[in-house]
């Protein structure tokens, strides 16, 4: 028999042998794809960002499926994409209120001094270690070099001309990328609609904050004797604000003595009664915890704007929705 012919049957054979025994171990040990794995991988986002604390989209879809990670997980796809994955798994969708990563920080190049003057690698980490924590004479203040900014998968983060980072929160996603890159610690994540911040994270004693930053918190307690609703209180020598009590009224921004609690007072909601809807049961001025509304049983009541602080108590006890906040 010719060699080129033999050689020709012998390899046609041998693949047909090797090629039956791949068919079957692909078969024999062929791994079971999970369809509602792969149906929650294709509906999250891509961004494999981490930020659901899962490596990646793969892993947050494997937990998901494997009922090792709720349906709103993803902070990136949010109510959409936490809605998508509740008809695939065949429960009831519950994204939550939505967060966003705030840089607790005002130590700006106006209101900040500095101890000492840096020219070394533009990076946060960097500046910590071989500057005694950076040139900022607080030693908790951003000192601007945009670690967090490089880190940022989004573009949701940047240092601008005032020396510090801020957070874009239309782009934000609280993926916490610059969380875990900031050596200060100073990102912390907070509900994207209340509109009050504490902008310091500065644990030290008054007189020491004072000397190093026009803007810190003093812990002067102002704040929380002031407050309403019981939702700011002084804790080691910083201000910190339980977002489940606050209203966002302002009142704690208002009487600040140092403009370290961030809020626009322009932006402060009014309460406006609806005379049509109105029945007069008094709700609403019982519970108004400034005296801003009156009137008498059974009829329109009014509010009085110049003492209304817009918390919306009113508008949440009103049993007619007689109340908007505008």
């Amino acid at each position: 028999m010719n060699p080129i012919v033999n050689s020709v049957i012998s390899l046609s054979a041998m693949g047909l042998v090797f090629g039956a025994g791949l068919a079957y171990a692909s078969q024999k040990f062929a791994v079971e794809v999970d369809e509602k794995e792969a149906a929650i991988l294709d509906a999250l986002p891509g961004a494999n960002c981490g930020g659901c604390g899962f490596p990646g989209c793969g892993g947050l879809a494997t937990a998901i499926a494997q009922g090792n990670a709720p349906v709103n997980a993803c902070p990136v796809g949010g109510a959409p994409v936490a809605e998508a994955i509740s008809i695939i798994m065949g429960v009831e969708a519950s994204a939550g209120e939505r967060i966003v990563a705030r840089v607790l920080c005002n130590g700006t190049k106006q209101n900040a001094t500095d101890k000492s003057k840096y020219s070394g690698i533009l990076d946060c980490k960097a500046a910590a270690m071989v500057s005694g924590g950076g040139p900022k004479s607080c030693e908790y203040g951003c000192m601007g070099f945009g670690t967090c900014e490089n880190v940022c998968p989004f573009d949701a983060i940047h240092v601008l001309d005032d020396g510090i980072a801020h957070v874009d929160p239309e782009k934000c996603v609280a993926c916490g990328k610059c969380i875990e890159a900031c050596p200060k610690s100073i990102i912390e994540l907070v509900p994207a609609s209340k509109e009050v911040v504490v902008d310091c994270i500065n644990k030290n004693k008054g007189k020491e904050v004072k000397v190093n930053c026009s803007v810190g918190c003093i812990a002067c307690g102002i704040c929380e004797k002031n407050c309403p609703f019981d939702a700011i209180h002084v804790e080691n020598n910083i201000a910190r604000i339980d977002y489940s009590k606050c209203t966002s009224c302002m009142i704690c921004v208002e009487k600040c003595p140092t403009k370290a609690i961030a809020g626009d007072l322009k932006n402060r909601k009014k309460a406006d009664i609806v005379p049509d809807l109105c029945i007069g049961c008094t709700i609403c001025a019982k519970n108004c915890p400034v005296d801003a509304i009156a009137g008498e049983l059974k009829q329109v009541h009014v509010v009085d704007k110049d003492k209304c602080i817009g918390c919306g108590v009113c508008a949440k006890k009103c049993p007619k929705k007689a109340i908007n906040m505008i």
